[in-house]
């Protein structure tokens, strides 16, 4: 079994975009509650995050944008945009929050742990350089990519967002290097508008940057077929050196902002599949960091089964009693001919960047 790190802090619980908003503390306290009765919680390590510096947010954000956001301390409550907004706190979360993204992925850089997990809030990846949107404030994930790039001289940074929005922040804020490969699977078309398959990257760019929009009612076997048919084979040749994920449990079937069809344990064997991929090419090195997913069982169940993969690895389906079904699951017997469609056109735009396609 594998030990595996974990970020948690009170201070994220200070965050609010107002009352009987989605995005409320209470999501961290289900997760919370789901580890303080987890069969396997002292294979969980706390780690304690730390505040992004001024330095490390301005790799993905304007000056001015920060200083904007600093300013909400000094209001009880402050609307940034119809989705999201700050009270007094929210500056300190947020920073604590980008913190908390680097110190997970620096517990894996550090060769101290396989995996880690920042269980953060407000989430990030719609956070654009100079711009809240989408319940987000600071980019994370792309702060956490920066940081690696620079303070450990990374060349290829993996991030897969399977979070059920697109993640616009993360994409534009790499679009125009290969030093990240960014890969989203997501609704489409839904929030925020973003992610369309020939959006591929620009420049250097060019083709490190993958969307697989699909039309919704997606369940687990058409998320696997995509991370097989289109993630494995351009990242098998990237060979990233870290793997990030936009975690997002948005896409379970009982979601109140979406409208996809995974299971719980679905996530696990996406888990599972990136974990494949980094011990052949980072050796572990999975760094996962929360986004959404609004129904508090959907988070909790998900979370449980990402954390069982982390720690047994592919004894996991079988691990705590949480059984997870595998083959004919992903290979194509059950997928959506809409999936197939659209994986068939991701491949054919993709094709002349990737041998593998």
């Amino acid at each position: 079994m594998n030990q595996i790190a974990i970020v948690r802090d009170p201070l994220y619980l200070k965050h609010s975009n107002g009352p009987m908003h989605p995005e409320g503390p209470e999501r961290l306290l289900t997760i919370d509650r789901m580890l303080s009765g987890f069969p396997f919680r002292d294979q969980l390590v706390d780690i304690p995050p730390r505040d992004a510096t001024f330095a490390e947010l301005e790799r993905i954000h304007e000056q001015s944008y920060i200083r904007r956001i600093e300013k909400t301390r000094e209001s009880s409550f402050t609307v940034l945009d119809p989705d999201t907004s700050a009270t007094s706190d929210s500056y300190a979360a947020a920073i604590r929050a980008a913190g908390g993204a680097i110190e997970a992925a620096e517990a894996v850089l550090s060769g101290r742990f396989p995996a880690a997990f920042a269980f953060v809030r407000p989430p990030g990846h719609h956070a654009e350089a100079g711009r809240a949107m989408g319940f987000c404030l600071f980019n994370n994930v792309a702060i956490a990519a920066a940081y690696a790039l620079e303070a450990h001289s990374l060349k290829r940074v993996l991030i897969a967002d399977w979070d059920v929005h697109h993640g616009n922040g993360t994409m534009h804020s790499f679009y125009h290097t290969d030093e990240v490969l960014y890969f989203s699977v997501h609704q489409y078309p839904h929030y925020p508008g973003t992610g369309r398959i020939d959006e591929i990257g620009g420049g250097a760019g060019r083709g490190f940057t993958v969307n697989v929009p699909l039309a919704g009612g997606q369940g687990d076997e058409d998320y696997l077929y995509v991370f097989r048919e289109v993630l494995l084979p351009i990242a098998r040749e990237y060979a990233p050196e870290l793997i990030l994920v936009s975690a997002g449990f948005d896409t379970h079937l009982n979601d109140p902002l979406a409208g996809m069809g995974m299971t719980g344990g679905a996530y696990g064997r996406l888990t599972a599949l990136l974990q494949e991929l980094a011990g052949g090419c980072c050796p572990g090195r999975i760094a996962l960091t929360l986004e959404g997913g609004y129904d508090r069982t959907a988070l909790s169940d998900g979370v449980a089964s990402v954390l069982i993969r982390l720690i047994h690895g592919h004894e996991g389906a079988r691990a705590g009693g949480q059984a997870e079904p595998e083959s004919p699951a992903g290979t194509g017997a059950h997928v959506q001919a809409d999936t197939r469609q659209v994986v068939q056109e991701v491949r054919r735009v993709l094709a002349p960047f990737w041998r593998g396609l």
